[in-house]
């Protein structure tokens, strides 16, 4: 059988001009790009308007006749001085006036900092952005192929890695450093790790409102003086300070309650897990998590009104045969996009999580639950999307491959997101007119050649060899293309973002553990 894949006009002539044009606009660089960070979003509408209204209304019924347990004395401070009261239970209950005004007067969109203004991102409205998260425990090991404790080091490869990645907007903790020998020592190292391999706004979590002071004072060491971190805060400090079903977590709720007091982000991840947590019916776990989502913005507004708060709502699935956690099914895809509506129903900033696939390889599986639950969250019009890049195991495990290959499956994300412009020129009838009467093709046009960057998008490592072609090359799968492209930007790509002496006084001041020679070429890892 002939391979006609490479087949592409009429005649020789006319194929061989418009290739040699393209494949030269392709080596001098693009001079644009089809997709940017902020595409929008919003056009998949799962809940109807009555839907929306009744989830509210039921939510704040939840607040007022049930309330949140365990609230600790720094919520209780500003939450009963404004009418909220303890029940019966010892349950704080949030009068519905108080919630409505509150929703009224909330941040719309906020500046999320890049630790350089390049990759500042603008959170809110129908802007979309992809972030990585997860804080997994294991790493799929790049040499063996096994499942292995996620170390220190682990951070840095991965932070470094989505500095290159221009799909990943934002970096969010991606592992959790098992080796290191306490709290808060690993406080500061994962920000170190953080800063020290990438300039895009990233996230981190703390459990101990002790370390709160700590960790921003190593922010401001870094950037050379006290109270500039306030200024400019590139990192978010984030948490779980509800913990489902309808109580706070005390250690996540003091480290929210010091946020807010300095003015500090609110960026919460509420989960709870349908039919384990929340209740099984997915309209019940809406309710559920608006509102305790809610409750994360109203006690930063009691604190300091208008604070940015992302409407972090994140609910979970649980496999009902089991009771495990279920991050790639097809009720997750639809409760993170019904989760982002209520976002934009409230008009707040959102934040979600998708592309916690279940599978453990790097397979189909892996592909479609991916593929299917982050362009929900994306076309819902997620503000981030978390979690969506290079997560395996049901959020247990990490993978560079992964976080490769999803770079890729972002990027034609973002195609989505951007749409089809039709314009008079976009019409093309004079092109097409243009390709009857002379060539018969659009190969060599200048119309076609100015749209080469600007209307399509290029994978790195997503095949589009012909068959043969790809036969000759031993039929290389894409996990296969994807250790290729990861061992190339590890090996090489050890940025200088802290400057030496300023490193030389964070390891003076700090237990910093991550060795300056991991940190160079050459080092043996990659």
């Amino acid at each position: 059988m002939t391979d006609t894949t490479n087949i592409s006009g009429p005649g020789p002539r006319a194929a061989r001009g418009g290739s040699a044009a393209r494949r030269a606009l392709r080596k001098s660089g693009p001079k644009a790009s089809a997709v940017r960070a902020g595409m929008p979003g919003g056009t998949y509408r799962p809940l109807s308007e009555q839907d929306m209204k009744r989830i509210h209304h039921t939510a704040l019924d939840v607040l007022e006749k049930l309330g949140v347990g365990e609230p600790i004395p720094e919520i209780l401070e500003v939450a009963l001085p404004r009418g909220c009261w303890v029940n019966s239970q010892g349950r704080l209950c949030f009068p519905r006036a108080l919630v409505e005004d509150i929703l009224a007067g909330a941040c719309r969109s906020y500046t999320a900092y890049g630790v350089s203004p390049e990759h500042d991102l603008e959170i809110g409205g129908d802007r979309v952005n992809f972030a990585t998260a997860g804080e997994a425990i294991k790493v799929l090991d790049f040499h063996s192929g096994e499942y292995r404790p996620s170390t220190l080091l682990d951070l840095y490869d991965f932070a470094r890695l989505a500095d290159r990645l221009e799909h990943v907007h934002c970096f969010g903790q991606t592992i959790v450093a098992t080796d290191m020998p306490d709290r808060l020592t690993s406080d500061f190292n994962v920000a170190y790790a953080c800063l020290a391999g990438t300039q895009k706004s990233f996230g981190v979590s703390i459990e101990n409102v002790e370390h709160h002071a700590r960790l921003i004072s190593f922010f401001d060491a870094f950037l050379g003086g006290e109270g500039k971190f306030v200024e400019r805060p590139f990192c978010v400090i984030g948490g779980c300070p509800i913990v489902s079903p309808l109580r706070f977590g005390k250690e996540n709720a003091e480290v929210m309650v010091a946020n807010a007091r300095l003015g500090l982000c609110i960026d919460p991840a509420i989960a709870a897990q349908a039919g384990a947590t929340a209740p099984a019916a997915l309209a019940g776990t809406l309710v559920q998590t608006v509102a305790e989502t809610l409750v994360t913005l109203i006690v930063g507004n009691l604190i300091t009104p208008g604070l940015p708060v992302s409407f972090g709502i994140w609910p979970f699935v649980s496999d009902l045969r089991t009771g495990a956690f279920t991050g790639g099914g097809g009720e997750e895809a639809l409760l993170t996009a019904a989760a982002v509506q209520m976002c934009r129903f409230y008009d707040l900033p959102s934040s979600v999580g998708a592309g916690m696939t279940d599978a453990k390889a790097i397979d189909a599986q892996a592909g479609y639950e991916k593929g299917v639950t982050v362009t929900l969250a994306a076309v819902a019009g997620g503000n981030y999307v978390s979690e969506c890049c290079g997560m395996m195991a049901s959020l247990i495990g990490c993978s560079v491959e992964a976080m490769v290959i999803d770079n890729d499956m972002l990027g034609n994300i973002q195609r989505v997101l951007k749409g089809i412009d039709v314009s008079d020129e976009t019409l093309s009838f004079d092109e097409i007119a243009r390709a009857i009467a002379g060539p018969g093709h659009y190969l060599g046009s200048p119309k076609t050649l100015e749209l080469m960057e600007t209307e399509y998008i290029y994978p790195h490592i997503a095949d589009r060899d012909s068959m043969n072609g790809w036969q000759s090359r031993g039929s290389p799968d894409i996990r296969q293309a994807a250790r290729v492209r990861a061992q190339e930007i590890l090996s090489a790509h050890y940025p200088a973002y802290i400057d030496p002496a300023t490193d030389a006084k964070l390891r003076e001041r700090f237990p910093i553990l991550l060795k300056a020679e991991d940190m160079k070429a050459g080092n043996g890892r990659w």
